[in-house]
């Protein structure tokens, strides 16, 4: 399970003292009953929701969605993350299109906004990690050009149905130091006339920041870095870290002339918002 963008290579990662290492195992033990837990709780409370919906003859907004939430949070923070949140998420339909720098992006959404991911399709076969997005509601997509009739499709339908979608338009993760141009083809959809009025997309910009001491890439994944060794490397040494979050104003659809223009402007408003974060941690405290 690697991250993908070969943008530049992976770091070595700096050697663990004990205490890091005992910081690692005792977290890692602690994710794995978190997970187990929230997970059990996650399909009881799901089998709640559908029955309630069939009670009712209406979908509801249902209980699951707040044991994700719950099970995010108290990740973050086994992760020795902090969220700073900035602007508020979408209520009503439409999508999430934030810049991508790590897996820990999918968990501070979860924990700061009620959506569903987008993923590439080989993240379904991912062990667990595939299992519980398949359980918790991602849309997994191919990206080849054969497939965008029937994927875009798809992504139409459940946004007609009230889920709230987030995808990453850079199509892969990267250093955490820089914002990618967007892929406008995942914004496709958004253009679609029956999503025309109330459906909003809003830019979320995300930006790390490691304790003083750390390296400035310690959240990112990417290159050819391993899941595991990174997973492992922040729960050893990573203390004191924040993740700034800023939901900005939502854009309508109909107000741009294609998908490409679309594109443009949500990753003109993400970029900026990633800058202005970049002046603000380099200012002295």
């Amino acid at each position: 399970m690697r991250a993908g963008w070969n943008g530049a290579p992976a770091p070595v990662f700096q050697s663990l003292r004990i205490i890091d290492r005992l910081r690692m195992i005792a977290r890692g033990l602690a994710a794995i009953v978190l997970t187990a837990s929230f997970f059990v709780g996650f399909l009881l409370l799901r089998v709640i929701d559908r029955l309630v919906s069939k009670v009712r003859g209406a979908r509801t907004p249902g209980l699951a969605p707040s044991a994700v939430t719950g099970w995010a949070g108290t990740a973050l923070a086994l992760l020795g993350l902090k969220v700073r949140v900035s602007g508020a998420p979408l209520s009503g339909p439409g999508a999430l299109v934030a810049n991508h720098s790590s897996w820990i992006d999918i968990v501070v959404l979860q924990r700061t906004s009620r959506a569903f991911f987008v993923s590439k399709a080989e993240v379904a076969g991912w062990p667990v990690i595939g299992a519980i997005g398949k359980a918790i509601g991602t849309e997994f997509i191919e990206r080849r050009p054969i497939d965008a009739k029937r994927q875009n499709e798809a992504l139409k339908a459940r946004l007609l149905r009230g889920d709230r979608l987030c995808l990453f338009p850079e199509a892969t993760s990267t250093d955490g130091r820089r914002v990618l141009d967007f892929n406008s083809s995942l914004f496709a959809v958004f253009m679609e006339p029956d999503l025309y009025g109330d459906f909003r997309t809003q830019p979320v910009s995300l930006r790390y920041r490691p304790k003083a001491g750390l390296p400035e890439t310690l959240y990112a994944w990417w290159g050819e870095m391993e899941f595991g060794a990174h997973l492992g490397h922040v729960l050893a040494v990573s203390t004191g870290g924040t993740v700034d979050v800023v939901f900005h104003d939502p854009l309508r659809p109909e107000d741009f002339a294609d998908r490409k223009a679309l594109a443009s402007q949500a990753r003109s408003v993400i970029l900026e918002g990633f800058q202005n974060l970049e002046r603000v941690g380099s200012e002295p405290r």
